[in-house]
């Protein structure tokens, strides 16, 4: 394997400080990876030299800035290999590329009797745009439950899935377990029982953490939607990628209505759209942030990906390992996780552990993580949980463990 950490280090300005006197290990990737210097010196060259308003503009600037716009989309679509840029939606982040799909799809194609199918396992940004809209319309969310071992129990899915179904939404990796779900196969084996019970089903996929850590093909899998964020992706915040087929995309109806996503508004003869993708980018959109995601996608894909999730399979590996040999501390999920580790220890609360580690400089994320159903299956208010990125190496790790063995000598 021919990926160098500490090379890669060095492009992130972030990890180089001090916080409460120690060196900085960050270890909250899965909530915002840091950037690094070629995201943060593209965004900022954008701002300084090259920003304009786009598409509605005829000067040099906006011109510009229009196709630089448009190339990003192309660098998202090739990133996810979608089979062509107008697959690609600018959104906010994960959270509003579901809702747009709740609003526009859902709204077009969920009627009451209907149902829906989510996880247990999904982050409330999967959870609550579903059940908003099932309190107006008058659909059903079943939910499909978890093992122990935090793995989806997809020997039911033949019960969830019937005539009325119309949409199975999942995550692809659990941001708080870190379960890898067999995308490719639940989509097959859902689309097979969709079509022996004459449902017409979408798929949509939460690739908030997958796209992250996995090779994306949404070609391969066959999902209909998958949505991913910038800022999780060594990009900025702020922005982030809907991916929808062309064909659904198209009879989609917009669901905010402004400047750019129209073709014609007439007060007495009405208002017609553009075209798909941009009929779901109403008003200006964050260029800058768009060029920055534009950023770290050329970061990434300059880099062996192959060999840099080989090596963050090392680290989590490692973690897991390590971990496991302090006293009275719980690991959540298996060892087959990926970017996250989630963890209590002992009778400690969650939030008092985050506040001892961040004294010597360790950050982790502690809380219910966006994922109560999550806490309640497993009867805890909250869970600590520390996540990793390229930069991770295993003196962070061995940083973490002495830390929370600190924690026990100290507290019991």
């Amino acid at each position: 394997m021919s990926f160098d950490v500490a090379l890669v280090r060095q492009d992130f300005p972030a990890l180089s400080q001090s916080v409460n006197n120690h060196p900085l290990v960050y270890l909250d990737s899965a909530a915002s990876a840091q950037k690094p210097l070629q995201v943060i010196e593209r965004e900022s060259e954008f701002t300084l030299h090259q920003y304009a308003a786009v598409h509605r503009g005829i000067h040099t600037l906006s011109a510009n800035a229009t196709t630089m716009m448009e190339e990003v989309r192309q660098k998202a679509a090739d990133f996810i290999n979608a089979g062509s840029n107008e697959e690609i939606v600018f959104v906010k982040g994960t959270t509003e590329g579901i809702n747009l799909v709740a609003n526009s799809y859902g709204r077009k194609h969920l009627f009451e009797g209907d149902n829906i199918v989510i996880t247990e396992m999904e982050h409330h940004a999967n959870i609550v745009p579903w059940f908003l809209l099932a309190e107006e319309i008058g659909f059903e969310v079943r939910v499909i439950p978890i093992s122990d071992d935090g793995t989806l129990q997809l020997d039911k899915l033949n019960e969830f899935i019937d005539a009325r179904t119309r949409l199975l939404s999942f995550t692809h990796i659990s941001n708080v377990l870190g379960t890898v779900n067999p995308v490719k196969e639940i989509i097959q084996q859902a689309r097979d029982i969709a079509s022996q019970k004459s449902s017409e089903l979408a798929i949509l996929v939460d690739g908030a953490q997958g796209a992250m850590h996995q090779q994306v093909d949404v070609q391969d899998l066959d999902c209909d939607f998958y949505v991913f964020s910038g800022h999780k992706l060594y990009g900025p915040t702020g922005i982030g990628i809907l991916f929808g087929k062309k064909a659904i995309l198209d009879v989609m109806p917009p669901w905010e209505g402004g400047g750019a996503m129209i073709r014609q508004v007439s007060l007495t003869k009405g208002i017609t759209f553009a075209d798909a993708p941009w009929r779901f980018e109403a008003g200006t959109p964050n260029v800058s942030a768009i060029i920055g995601l534009g950023a770290a996608f050329d970061y990434l894909t300059a880099l062996n990906l192959r060999d840099v999730f080989a090596y963050e399979a090392q680290i989590m590996a490692y973690a897991s390992q390590k971990l496991k040999d302090i006293p009275s501390i719980r690991l959540y999920g298996n060892d087959q996780r990926e970017g996250v580790l989630a963890f209590n220890l002992g009778e400690h609360h969650a939030y008092d552990v985050g506040s001892f580690l961040d004294r010597y400089g360790i950050a982790i994320r502690t809380g219910h993580h966006c994922a109560l159903p999550l806490m309640e299956h497993y009867h805890v208010p909250a869970m600590c949980r520390a996540s990793v990125g390229i930069y991770t190496t295993k003196e962070d790790i061995d940083a973490l463990f002495n830390a929370l063995q600190r924690i026990k000598k100290l507290l019991g």
